[in-house]
Protein backbone atom coordinates (compact mmCIF):
# COMPACT_ATOMS: atom_id res chain seq x y z
CA UNK A 1 0.00 0.00 0.00
CA UNK A 2 1.30 3.39 -0.96
CA UNK A 3 1.96 5.76 1.93
CA UNK A 4 0.06 9.00 1.35
CA UNK A 5 2.64 10.86 3.41
CA UNK A 6 5.10 10.87 0.52
CA UNK A 7 3.56 14.03 -0.90
CA UNK A 8 4.35 15.99 2.26
CA UNK A 9 7.90 16.36 1.03
CA UNK A 10 6.61 18.58 -1.76
CA UNK A 11 3.64 20.17 0.01
CA UNK A 12 4.73 23.80 0.02
CA UNK A 13 3.23 26.69 1.92
CA UNK A 14 2.29 29.84 0.01
CA UNK A 15 5.32 32.01 -0.70
CA UNK A 16 5.19 35.72 0.16
CA UNK A 17 7.74 38.50 -0.09
CA UNK A 18 8.43 40.98 2.72
CA UNK A 19 4.79 41.82 3.19
CA UNK A 20 3.35 45.10 4.35
CA UNK A 21 0.26 45.23 6.55
CA UNK A 22 -2.81 46.86 5.06
CA UNK A 23 -5.66 47.72 7.42
CA UNK A 24 -9.02 47.33 5.70
CA UNK A 25 -10.40 50.05 7.96
CA UNK A 26 -8.19 52.51 6.07
CA UNK A 27 -10.11 51.52 2.95
CA UNK A 28 -13.46 52.32 4.58
CA UNK A 29 -14.33 49.09 6.43
CA UNK A 30 -16.31 49.60 9.64
CA UNK A 31 -16.75 46.89 12.26
CA UNK A 32 -19.97 48.27 13.67
CA UNK A 33 -22.18 45.30 12.81
CA UNK A 34 -24.41 47.37 10.51
CA UNK A 35 -22.26 48.80 7.70
CA UNK A 36 -21.97 46.76 4.50
CA UNK A 37 -18.21 46.31 4.00
CA UNK A 38 -17.94 44.18 0.85
CA UNK A 39 -16.46 46.90 -1.38
CA UNK A 40 -14.07 48.25 1.26
CA UNK A 41 -12.63 44.89 2.24
CA UNK A 42 -12.39 43.80 -1.39
CA UNK A 43 -10.45 46.96 -2.22
CA UNK A 44 -7.94 46.16 0.53
CA UNK A 45 -7.63 42.54 -0.65
CA UNK A 46 -6.99 43.62 -4.23
CA UNK A 47 -4.31 46.06 -3.08
CA UNK A 48 -2.66 43.31 -1.02
CA UNK A 49 -2.54 40.96 -3.97
CA UNK A 50 -0.38 43.33 -5.99
CA UNK A 51 2.55 43.13 -3.55
CA UNK A 52 1.89 40.04 -1.45
CA UNK A 53 0.70 42.12 1.48
CA UNK A 54 -1.40 41.14 4.50
CA UNK A 55 -4.88 42.53 5.12
CA UNK A 56 -5.93 42.99 8.74
CA UNK A 57 -8.95 44.54 10.43
CA UNK A 58 -9.54 46.25 13.75
CA UNK A 59 -11.69 44.28 16.21
CA UNK A 60 -15.38 44.39 15.38
CA UNK A 61 -18.20 42.73 13.42
CA UNK A 62 -18.00 43.31 9.67
CA UNK A 63 -21.01 42.58 7.48
CA UNK A 64 -20.02 41.50 3.99
CA UNK A 65 -21.07 39.68 0.86
CA UNK A 66 -18.81 37.53 -1.27
CA UNK A 67 -15.08 38.34 -1.04
CA UNK A 68 -12.37 37.17 -3.45
CA UNK A 69 -8.70 36.69 -2.54
CA UNK A 70 -6.35 37.06 -5.52
CA UNK A 71 -2.93 35.48 -5.89
CA UNK A 72 -0.44 36.76 -3.35
CA UNK A 73 -3.02 38.00 -0.85
CA UNK A 74 -2.93 37.15 2.85
CA UNK A 75 -5.99 37.81 4.98
CA UNK A 76 -5.30 37.72 8.72
CA UNK A 77 -8.19 37.84 11.18
CA UNK A 78 -7.14 38.48 14.74
CA UNK A 79 -9.23 37.36 17.70
CA UNK A 80 -12.02 39.87 18.08
CA UNK A 81 -12.52 40.24 14.33
CA UNK A 82 -15.69 38.71 12.89
CA UNK A 83 -16.78 38.60 9.25
CA UNK A 84 -20.55 38.00 9.01
CA UNK A 85 -22.34 37.04 5.80
CA UNK A 86 -25.19 39.30 4.83
CA UNK A 87 -28.46 37.50 4.21
CA UNK A 88 -29.02 38.66 0.68
CA UNK A 89 -28.76 36.28 -2.28
CA UNK A 90 -27.67 39.02 -4.71
CA UNK A 91 -24.51 39.62 -2.63
CA UNK A 92 -23.10 36.33 -3.93
CA UNK A 93 -22.60 36.45 -7.71
CA UNK A 94 -23.43 33.40 -9.77
CA UNK A 95 -20.32 31.76 -11.21
CA UNK A 96 -19.14 28.42 -12.61
CA UNK A 97 -18.21 25.89 -9.94
CA UNK A 98 -19.01 22.35 -8.85
CA UNK A 99 -21.74 21.59 -6.35
CA UNK A 100 -22.40 18.15 -4.85
CA UNK A 101 -20.48 16.49 -7.66
CA UNK A 102 -21.97 18.36 -10.65
CA UNK A 103 -20.52 21.32 -12.56
CA UNK A 104 -22.97 24.21 -12.70
CA UNK A 105 -23.40 27.91 -12.11
CA UNK A 106 -23.90 28.64 -8.43
CA UNK A 107 -23.63 31.51 -5.95
CA UNK A 108 -20.12 32.40 -4.85
CA UNK A 109 -19.08 31.50 -1.33
CA UNK A 110 -18.66 34.11 1.37
CA UNK A 111 -14.86 33.76 1.03
CA UNK A 112 -13.50 32.69 -2.36
CA UNK A 113 -10.05 31.61 -3.54
CA UNK A 114 -11.00 31.10 -7.17
CA UNK A 115 -8.39 30.19 -9.79
CA UNK A 116 -5.52 31.67 -7.76
CA UNK A 117 -2.08 30.73 -6.35
CA UNK A 118 -0.24 31.59 -3.13
CA UNK A 119 -3.07 32.64 -0.86
CA UNK A 120 -3.33 32.51 2.94
CA UNK A 121 -6.13 33.08 5.42
CA UNK A 122 -4.98 32.93 9.04
CA UNK A 123 -5.79 34.02 12.56
CA UNK A 124 -8.15 33.28 15.42
CA UNK A 125 -10.96 35.47 14.12
CA UNK A 126 -14.46 34.34 13.14
CA UNK A 127 -16.05 33.82 9.74
CA UNK A 128 -19.80 33.48 10.31
CA UNK A 129 -22.22 32.48 7.57
CA UNK A 130 -25.32 33.41 9.60
CA UNK A 131 -26.72 30.35 7.88
CA UNK A 132 -30.28 30.12 9.16
CA UNK A 133 -31.44 32.28 6.26
CA UNK A 134 -30.30 29.57 3.83
CA UNK A 135 -31.27 26.65 6.08
CA UNK A 136 -34.85 27.89 6.20
CA UNK A 137 -34.85 28.41 2.46
CA UNK A 138 -33.79 24.80 1.96
CA UNK A 139 -36.42 23.36 4.30
CA UNK A 140 -39.17 25.36 2.60
CA UNK A 141 -38.07 23.89 -0.73
CA UNK A 142 -37.95 20.38 0.73
CA UNK A 143 -41.54 20.71 1.91
CA UNK A 144 -42.54 21.44 -1.67
CA UNK A 145 -40.20 18.97 -3.40
CA UNK A 146 -40.49 15.82 -1.29
CA UNK A 147 -44.11 15.22 -2.24
CA UNK A 148 -43.26 15.64 -5.92
CA UNK A 149 -40.46 13.07 -6.00
CA UNK A 150 -37.81 15.78 -6.21
CA UNK A 151 -35.82 15.13 -3.06
CA UNK A 152 -32.73 14.65 -5.26
CA UNK A 153 -33.07 18.18 -6.72
CA UNK A 154 -33.51 20.17 -3.51
CA UNK A 155 -29.82 20.55 -2.64
CA UNK A 156 -29.11 21.90 -6.12
CA UNK A 157 -32.14 24.15 -6.55
CA UNK A 158 -31.88 25.85 -3.15
CA UNK A 159 -28.57 27.55 -4.09
CA UNK A 160 -27.27 27.96 -0.57
CA UNK A 161 -24.06 29.89 0.05
CA UNK A 162 -20.91 28.02 1.09
CA UNK A 163 -18.65 29.61 3.66
CA UNK A 164 -15.22 29.19 2.05
CA UNK A 165 -14.43 27.95 -1.45
CA UNK A 166 -11.00 26.97 -2.81
CA UNK A 167 -11.54 26.35 -6.53
CA UNK A 168 -8.94 25.55 -9.19
CA UNK A 169 -6.24 26.99 -6.96
CA UNK A 170 -2.88 25.91 -5.58
CA UNK A 171 -0.53 26.70 -2.70
CA UNK A 172 -3.30 27.69 -0.33
CA UNK A 173 -3.16 27.76 3.46
CA UNK A 174 -6.08 28.09 5.88
CA UNK A 175 -4.89 28.31 9.45
CA UNK A 176 -6.45 28.82 12.88
CA UNK A 177 -9.86 30.15 11.84
CA UNK A 178 -13.17 29.88 13.68
CA UNK A 179 -15.88 29.03 11.15
CA UNK A 180 -19.54 29.21 12.10
CA UNK A 181 -23.06 28.70 10.78
CA UNK A 182 -22.30 27.98 7.14
CA UNK A 183 -25.30 28.22 4.84
CA UNK A 184 -24.14 25.06 3.04
CA UNK A 185 -20.72 23.36 2.90
CA UNK A 186 -18.15 25.04 5.14
CA UNK A 187 -14.73 24.53 3.48
CA UNK A 188 -14.96 23.23 -0.10
CA UNK A 189 -11.63 22.39 -1.77
CA UNK A 190 -12.37 21.62 -5.43
CA UNK A 191 -10.08 21.03 -8.43
CA UNK A 192 -7.17 22.31 -6.36
CA UNK A 193 -3.68 21.20 -5.38
CA UNK A 194 -1.25 21.79 -2.55
CA UNK A 195 -3.70 22.95 0.12
CA UNK A 196 -3.16 22.97 3.89
CA UNK A 197 -6.00 23.32 6.40
CA UNK A 198 -4.59 23.60 9.92
CA UNK A 199 -6.16 24.38 13.29
CA UNK A 200 -9.67 25.10 12.02
CA UNK A 201 -12.61 25.12 14.44
CA UNK A 202 -16.07 24.62 12.92
CA UNK A 203 -19.29 25.31 14.82
CA UNK A 204 -22.26 25.10 12.48
CA UNK A 205 -24.95 24.01 14.93
CA UNK A 206 -25.45 27.42 16.51
CA UNK A 207 -29.07 28.52 16.44
CA UNK A 208 -30.19 25.30 14.78
CA UNK A 209 -28.86 22.31 12.86
CA UNK A 210 -28.04 23.46 9.36
CA UNK A 211 -28.70 20.81 6.69
CA UNK A 212 -25.74 19.62 4.61
CA UNK A 213 -23.26 21.77 6.49
CA UNK A 214 -20.26 19.58 5.65
CA UNK A 215 -17.12 20.58 7.53
CA UNK A 216 -14.06 20.18 5.27
CA UNK A 217 -14.59 18.59 1.85
CA UNK A 218 -11.81 17.56 -0.53
CA UNK A 219 -13.36 17.35 -4.00
CA UNK A 220 -11.32 16.05 -6.95
CA UNK A 221 -8.21 17.65 -5.46
CA UNK A 222 -4.72 16.43 -4.64
CA UNK A 223 -1.86 16.98 -2.21
CA UNK A 224 -4.05 18.15 0.68
CA UNK A 225 -3.17 18.20 4.38
CA UNK A 226 -5.94 18.60 6.98
CA UNK A 227 -4.86 18.65 10.60
CA UNK A 228 -5.78 19.89 14.09
CA UNK A 229 -9.46 20.45 13.34
CA UNK A 230 -12.30 20.58 15.86
CA UNK A 231 -15.66 20.11 14.16
CA UNK A 232 -19.32 20.31 15.11
CA UNK A 233 -21.78 20.32 12.23
CA UNK A 234 -24.77 18.46 10.82
CA UNK A 235 -23.30 16.40 8.00
CA UNK A 236 -19.95 14.96 6.94
CA UNK A 237 -17.18 16.37 9.11
CA UNK A 238 -14.16 15.47 6.95
CA UNK A 239 -15.11 14.07 3.56
CA UNK A 240 -13.42 12.94 0.34
CA UNK A 241 -15.44 13.52 -2.85
CA UNK A 242 -14.82 13.09 -6.59
CA UNK A 243 -17.92 13.83 -8.64
CA UNK A 244 -21.42 12.48 -9.14
CA UNK A 245 -22.80 10.12 -11.77
CA UNK A 246 -22.58 11.07 -15.47
CA UNK A 247 -20.99 14.46 -14.85
CA UNK A 248 -18.43 13.11 -12.40
CA UNK A 249 -17.56 10.30 -14.81
CA UNK A 250 -17.13 12.87 -17.60
CA UNK A 251 -14.75 15.01 -15.53
CA UNK A 252 -13.00 11.87 -14.24
CA UNK A 253 -10.72 13.67 -11.80
CA UNK A 254 -9.67 11.84 -8.61
CA UNK A 255 -9.12 12.99 -5.09
CA UNK A 256 -5.67 11.71 -4.15
CA UNK A 257 -2.68 12.20 -1.88
CA UNK A 258 -4.56 13.41 1.19
CA UNK A 259 -3.54 13.26 4.84
CA UNK A 260 -6.04 13.86 7.63
CA UNK A 261 -4.75 13.84 11.20
CA UNK A 262 -5.47 15.04 14.72
CA UNK A 263 -9.19 15.67 14.29
CA UNK A 264 -11.95 15.90 16.90
CA UNK A 265 -15.48 15.41 15.60
CA UNK A 266 -18.05 16.44 18.20
CA UNK A 267 -21.07 16.20 15.91
CA UNK A 268 -21.49 15.24 12.28
CA UNK A 269 -22.42 12.35 10.01
CA UNK A 270 -19.17 10.45 10.66
CA UNK A 271 -15.63 10.82 11.91
CA UNK A 272 -14.36 10.55 8.35
CA UNK A 273 -16.36 9.95 5.17
CA UNK A 274 -15.53 8.79 1.65
CA UNK A 275 -18.26 9.68 -0.88
CA UNK A 276 -20.99 9.60 -1.78
CA UNK A 277 -19.46 11.38 -4.80
CA UNK A 278 -16.97 8.71 -5.92
CA UNK A 279 -17.18 8.96 -9.73
CA UNK A 280 -13.64 10.24 -10.34
CA UNK A 281 -12.17 7.83 -7.75
CA UNK A 282 -10.55 8.44 -4.36
CA UNK A 283 -7.09 7.06 -3.60
CA UNK A 284 -3.91 7.40 -1.56
CA UNK A 285 -5.55 8.73 1.61
CA UNK A 286 -4.23 8.36 5.15
CA UNK A 287 -6.27 9.41 8.18
CA UNK A 288 -5.19 9.03 11.78
CA UNK A 289 -5.64 10.25 15.34
CA UNK A 290 -9.34 10.96 14.88
CA UNK A 291 -11.57 11.30 17.96
CA UNK A 292 -15.26 10.70 17.27
CA UNK A 293 -17.69 11.76 19.98
CA UNK A 294 -21.43 11.27 20.42
CA UNK A 295 -23.84 12.21 18.96
CA UNK A 296 -21.77 11.55 15.80
CA UNK A 297 -23.44 8.33 14.56
CA UNK A 298 -20.66 6.64 12.53
CA UNK A 299 -16.93 6.29 13.01
CA UNK A 300 -15.69 5.49 9.49
CA UNK A 301 -18.09 5.74 6.54
CA UNK A 302 -17.76 4.79 2.88
CA UNK A 303 -20.85 5.66 0.82
CA UNK A 304 -21.77 5.64 -2.84
CA UNK A 305 -24.56 4.57 -5.19
CA UNK A 306 -25.10 2.32 -8.21
CA UNK A 307 -24.87 5.29 -10.60
CA UNK A 308 -21.70 6.85 -9.12
CA UNK A 309 -18.95 4.57 -10.34
CA UNK A 310 -15.33 5.19 -9.45
CA UNK A 311 -12.99 3.31 -7.13
CA UNK A 312 -12.02 4.02 -3.54
CA UNK A 313 -8.60 2.45 -2.97
CA UNK A 314 -5.31 2.61 -1.13
CA UNK A 315 -6.75 4.02 2.09
CA UNK A 316 -5.10 3.75 5.50
CA UNK A 317 -7.07 4.73 8.62
CA UNK A 318 -5.54 4.23 12.03
CA UNK A 319 -5.61 5.36 15.64
CA UNK A 320 -9.33 6.05 15.82
CA UNK A 321 -11.15 6.54 19.12
CA UNK A 322 -14.96 6.52 19.03
CA UNK A 323 -17.21 7.16 22.04
CA UNK A 324 -20.89 6.44 21.59
CA UNK A 325 -22.77 6.51 18.30
CA UNK A 326 -24.64 4.14 16.05
CA UNK A 327 -22.12 2.26 13.87
CA UNK A 328 -18.35 1.93 14.18
CA UNK A 329 -17.58 0.97 10.55
CA UNK A 330 -19.99 1.35 7.64
CA UNK A 331 -19.98 0.80 3.90
CA UNK A 332 -23.25 1.90 2.25
CA UNK A 333 -23.02 1.64 -1.53
CA UNK A 334 -26.76 2.12 -2.01
CA UNK A 335 -26.76 5.27 0.07
CA UNK A 336 -29.86 7.46 0.51
CA UNK A 337 -31.78 6.40 -2.64
CA UNK A 338 -34.21 9.33 -2.62
CA UNK A 339 -31.22 11.66 -2.95
CA UNK A 340 -28.85 9.46 -4.93
CA UNK A 341 -31.06 8.54 -7.87
CA UNK A 342 -32.45 11.43 -9.91
CA UNK A 343 -35.61 10.83 -11.91
CA UNK A 344 -37.52 13.69 -13.46
CA UNK A 345 -41.27 13.15 -13.05
CA UNK A 346 -43.36 13.01 -16.21
CA UNK A 347 -44.74 16.31 -17.45
CA UNK A 348 -42.20 18.24 -15.38
CA UNK A 349 -39.25 20.32 -16.54
CA UNK A 350 -36.45 22.01 -14.66
CA UNK A 351 -33.05 23.65 -15.15
CA UNK A 352 -30.53 22.08 -17.52
CA UNK A 353 -28.63 20.39 -14.72
CA UNK A 354 -31.69 18.28 -13.91
CA UNK A 355 -31.09 16.53 -17.22
CA UNK A 356 -27.44 16.03 -16.28
CA UNK A 357 -28.38 14.62 -12.88
CA UNK A 358 -30.94 12.27 -14.40
CA UNK A 359 -28.72 11.08 -17.29
CA UNK A 360 -28.59 7.30 -17.48
CA UNK A 361 -25.30 5.73 -16.45
CA UNK A 362 -24.50 2.26 -17.88
CA UNK A 363 -24.41 -0.39 -15.19
CA UNK A 364 -20.75 -1.28 -15.70
CA UNK A 365 -19.72 2.36 -15.28
CA UNK A 366 -22.12 3.13 -12.44
CA UNK A 367 -21.17 0.40 -9.99
CA UNK A 368 -18.64 1.75 -7.43
CA UNK A 369 -15.66 -0.25 -6.19
CA UNK A 370 -13.66 -0.39 -2.98
CA UNK A 371 -10.34 -2.18 -2.50
CA UNK A 372 -7.08 -2.15 -0.57
CA UNK A 373 -8.20 -0.50 2.66
CA UNK A 374 -6.42 -0.90 5.98
CA UNK A 375 -7.97 -0.05 9.35
CA UNK A 376 -5.84 -0.36 12.48
CA UNK A 377 -5.84 0.68 16.12
CA UNK A 378 -9.57 1.39 16.12
CA UNK A 379 -11.29 1.53 19.50
CA UNK A 380 -15.04 2.14 19.86
CA UNK A 381 -17.12 2.05 23.03
CA UNK A 382 -20.84 2.42 23.61
CA UNK A 383 -21.90 2.01 19.96
CA UNK A 384 -25.08 0.29 18.85
CA UNK A 385 -23.56 -1.77 16.03
CA UNK A 386 -19.99 -2.69 15.18
CA UNK A 387 -20.34 -3.23 11.39
CA UNK A 388 -22.90 -2.30 8.75
CA UNK A 389 -21.38 -3.19 5.40
CA UNK A 390 -22.96 -3.84 2.00
CA UNK A 391 -22.03 -3.40 -1.66
CA UNK A 392 -23.21 -5.32 -4.73
CA UNK A 393 -22.78 -8.95 -5.77
CA UNK A 394 -20.86 -7.88 -8.89
CA UNK A 395 -18.68 -5.39 -6.98
CA UNK A 396 -17.45 -7.06 -3.80
CA UNK A 397 -15.45 -4.98 -1.35
CA UNK A 398 -11.93 -6.30 -1.83
CA UNK A 399 -8.85 -6.63 0.32
CA UNK A 400 -9.79 -4.89 3.57
CA UNK A 401 -7.60 -5.52 6.61
CA UNK A 402 -8.39 -4.79 10.24
CA UNK A 403 -5.67 -4.83 12.89
CA UNK A 404 -5.99 -4.11 16.61
CA UNK A 405 -9.72 -3.54 16.60
CA UNK A 406 -11.62 -3.23 19.88
CA UNK A 407 -15.35 -2.53 19.76
CA UNK A 408 -17.92 -2.58 22.53
CA UNK A 409 -21.37 -2.62 20.95
CA UNK A 410 -24.96 -3.63 21.52
CA UNK A 411 -24.73 -5.99 18.52
CA UNK A 412 -22.08 -7.11 16.06
CA UNK A 413 -23.88 -6.34 12.78
CA UNK A 414 -23.33 -7.65 9.27
CA UNK A 415 -20.79 -7.72 6.46
CA UNK A 416 -22.15 -8.37 2.96
CA UNK A 417 -20.45 -8.54 -0.44
CA UNK A 418 -16.91 -8.73 0.94
CA UNK A 419 -13.96 -10.51 -0.64
CA UNK A 420 -10.64 -11.26 1.07
CA UNK A 421 -11.10 -9.44 4.36
CA UNK A 422 -8.58 -10.11 7.11
CA UNK A 423 -8.99 -9.55 10.84
CA UNK A 424 -5.89 -9.56 13.03
CA UNK A 425 -6.01 -9.12 16.80
CA UNK A 426 -9.59 -7.88 16.66
CA UNK A 427 -12.27 -8.10 19.35
CA UNK A 428 -15.97 -7.25 19.36
CA UNK A 429 -17.77 -7.37 22.69
CA UNK A 430 -21.56 -7.36 22.22
CA UNK A 431 -24.28 -6.86 24.80
CA UNK A 432 -26.62 -9.28 22.99
CA UNK A 433 -23.94 -11.95 22.49
CA UNK A 434 -24.11 -11.73 18.68
CA UNK A 435 -21.23 -12.28 16.28
CA UNK A 436 -20.62 -10.78 12.86
CA UNK A 437 -23.02 -12.12 10.25
CA UNK A 438 -21.55 -12.74 6.80
CA UNK A 439 -23.59 -12.59 3.62
CA UNK A 440 -22.42 -13.23 0.05
CA UNK A 441 -18.80 -12.95 1.22
CA UNK A 442 -15.72 -15.11 0.81
CA UNK A 443 -12.14 -15.28 1.94
CA UNK A 444 -12.89 -13.77 5.36
CA UNK A 445 -10.21 -14.78 7.85
CA UNK A 446 -9.58 -14.22 11.56
CA UNK A 447 -13.11 -13.14 12.43
CA UNK A 448 -13.20 -11.10 15.65
CA UNK A 449 -13.40 -12.90 18.95
CA UNK A 450 -15.58 -11.77 21.82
Amino acid sequence: MRNARVFLAVLLAPVFSQAAELRANDYGAKGDGTTLNTAAIQKALDAASANGDTVVLSPGIYLTGALFLRSGAHLHLDAGVELHAIQEQSAYPIMPTRVAGVEMNWPAALINIYEQSNVKITGQGVIDGDGKFWWDKYWRLRQEYDGKGLRWAADYDSQRVRLLQVFKSDHVELQGLNLRRSGFWTVHICYSKNVTVDGITIRNNIGGRGPSTDGIGVDSSSDVLIQNADIENNDDAIVMKAGRDSDGLRVNRPTENVIVRDITVRDGAAGITFGSETSGSIRHVEAYRIHVLAPTPIGVLFKSASTRGGTVEDVSIHDIDMQGGRIAFSVAFNWNPSYSYAKIPQDMTGPDYWTVLAAEVPHDKGIPHLRNVRISNFKATGVQEAFSVASYADSPLQNVTFQNLEIQALRAGQIANADNWKFENTHIQTADGSQLALKESRGITGLPSK
